[in-house]
């Protein structure tokens, strides 16, 4: 059965006339003429059966049917030609993959590491997106993910990488001689927002006494925490693979116990049917595997 699609000029002409809401000015920036973009309005029209705008005049306003549309038009008109700068980009014979990754994974472990993947394959270009969500993956644009475990993720294919576990860290500047966990009770601390217990079970598994545990800061992301902490604003639990260099040059200590409870199993997980991105995505997922064993067995943390 043929689509029942409308074609890219009605899509563009219609796209511009929305953002403008002046056929003229459409005509200008498309370098058609008026009568040209009023036909290509009045074919998609026909082809949904329905007004798109209301015309008073000489000018023209998006109803509710068109304005709906129109975003939803918009969203596609960019992404598409996104995607087809992004492929004339490409090298003849490369291959690519669409890699969604947590923030704070992606810039402070992988990204630093892509060196040596970029020069193990340098015909796969590897590209790199920011989810701090869950979500359905097939239809996504994603080949492939690296997230924690999620039931979201249920019927794709799912290789475990890592244990996450957290501990506390802070500036150097901030603690004295006197007794560690006392300081840590009064250190401002520093929450992840999607995490805002997890000072409170901190305290119950280490038995460190905290007089509130819920008072303090609260940021998004891993990355936002260990900014703050950078920058001695406080105490933050985060997990010890993103701030490897800073514990063993001294620009952040954490002189008390890591945690057990808290802590999140990661995956690289897969859709079912990844034929055609399949070569590629095999080959990131043995070096990604061979850069977590040797970061393991450097760093016998997990």
């Amino acid at each position: 059965m043929r689509r029942k699609i409308p074609s890219s000029a009605s899509l563009q002409a219609f796209d511009a006339a929305a953002r403008h809401g002046n056929f003229a000015r459409a005509s200008e920036e498309l370098s058609l003429t008026e009568g040209a973009i009023s036909r290509q309005i009045a074919r998609l029209e026909a082809l949904l059966n329905c007004k798109l705008f209301d015309r008073v005049g000489s000018r023209v306003k998006l109803n509710p049917v068109g304005a709906r549309y129109a975003h939803h038009v918009r969203e596609i008109l960019e992404r598409l030609e996104r995607d087809t700068q992004y492929i004339l980009g490409l090298p003849q014979g490369s291959q690519s993959l669409d890699i969604a990754v947590l923030p704070t994974f992606a810039s402070r472990w992988l990204i630093p590491r892509l060196n040596s993947f970029n020069a193990l394959f340098p015909a796969i270009t590897l590209n790199i997106a920011a989810r701090t969500d869950p979500f359905i993956l097939p239809g996504s644009g994603y080949d492939a993910v690296i997230h924690f475990e999620h039931s979201a993720w249920a019927g794709m294919r799912v290789q475990f990488l890592f244990q996450e576990n957290l501990l506390p860290v802070c500036h150097p500047a901030l603690l004295t001689d006197d007794d560690v966990n006392q300081q840590l009770n009064k250190l401002p601390r520093i929450h992840r927002r999607q995490n805002p217990d997890a000072w409170h079970r901190y305290a119950q598994e280490s038995g460190i006494e905290l007089d509130n545990p819920a008072q303090g800061a609260r940021y998004d992301l891993h990355e936002m925490a260990i900014a703050a902490v950078m920058a001695g604003q406080g105490v933050a639990l985060v997990p010890r693979m993103y701030i490897e260099n800073e514990l063993s040059c001294g620009t952040l200590v954490s002189p008390w116990p890591a945690s057990d409870s808290l802590s999140k199993r990661f995956c690289l997980i897969k859709p079912t049917d990844t034929h055609i991105s399949e070569p590629a995505l095999n080959s990131f997922e043995r070096w990604l595997l061979a850069e977590m064993n040797t970061h393991t067995s450097n760093t016998k943390i997990w």
